[in-house]
């Protein structure tokens, strides 16, 4: 990774950062003498400082900034029905209906189940996608699973005590009871677990097999009020929190084949 550079070589560290959308070139400029910007890790307060837009990490206030103007970030609230995929081959319903109104090629931050709804990344960023989908780094998500019988206190205890499936114990980050009616419930459960199918797991194990379930938040990204079926290109904020995150662990280490399907 290249440091900064303050001679001729790069290009000035504001008028980058302004071409980033972060602030016009004075304001930048303030936020440069006043160390509130970071290269590579380490403050710079030269107003001179070029940089390489290409190799050199750049963040504002602890926030990572996208210098490469090129890359889209894109929250999708996934309906059931479709497959995580770019192509399917038995032909169902796949997520090119929802990448296709975009010029540049997306695809997506690891998986969700066909009948698994909710939040799923979509991006142009292959490095960034590689970082959050790959299980050992451990986003955070968000899961409410409506599952069959009336769950009780023990049983919420269970999930985040930890219980044992056939590859290996599992326990959820957190776990709440929402609602319990009519021969059902509803379970909000936070993991940072990439296993397979893991929701529908630990609830079958634990005697409440999943009906429903969507993912409300990944990482430090929420669903909110977002319809299913519907996208959208996410707020400076949330890309700056995503891919600060993502900067966390440079280290992922490479498991072709393996990614997170809820």
């Amino acid at each position: 990774m290249t440091g900064s550079q303050s001679g001729a070589e790069g290009v000035r560290l504001q008028k980058v950062l302004a071409a980033a959308g972060v602030a016009s070139r004075r304001v930048v400029e303030n936020y440069i003498v006043e160390g509130r910007i970071r290269v590579n890790g380490t403050v710079v307060t030269e107003l001179g400082t070029r940089i390489d837009p290409e190799k050199d990490l750049v963040d504002v206030d602890g926030t990572a900034v996208q210098l490469d103007v090129s890359k889209r970030y894109v929250m999708l609230n996934k309906p059931t029905g479709v497959v995580s995929s770019m192509r399917d081959e038995s032909g169902r319903p796949d997520l090119r209906r929802f990448t296709k109104v975009y010029d540049e090629r997306l695809y997506n931050v690891g998986r969700l189940d066909a009948e698994t709804s909710g939040l799923l990344i979509l991006t142009n960023d292959g490095e960034l996608a590689h970082v959050l989908a790959h299980p050992s780094f451990g986003v955070t998500k968000v899961y409410i699973a409506k599952v069959e019988g009336a769950v009780t206190a023990q049983t919420i205890s269970k999930l985040t005590k930890g219980i044992e499936l056939e590859d290996g114990p599992i326990k959820a980050d957190k776990a709440r009871l929402l609602d319990t009616s009519r021969g059902s419930s509803l379970v909000e459960l936070t993991l940072h677990s990439g296993r397979n199918r893991i929701v529908r797991r630990m609830m079958a194990a634990v005697g409440h097999p999943v009906t429903e379930l969507v993912r409300r938040q990944f990482g430090p990204l929420h669903l909110g009020t977002l319809p299913a079926g519907k996208s959208r290109e996410l707020t400076k904020i949330e890309l700056g929190a995503l891919l600060t995150l993502s900067r966390q662990d440079s280290g992922v280490a490479e498991a072709p084949g393996e990614q997170e399907n809820e």
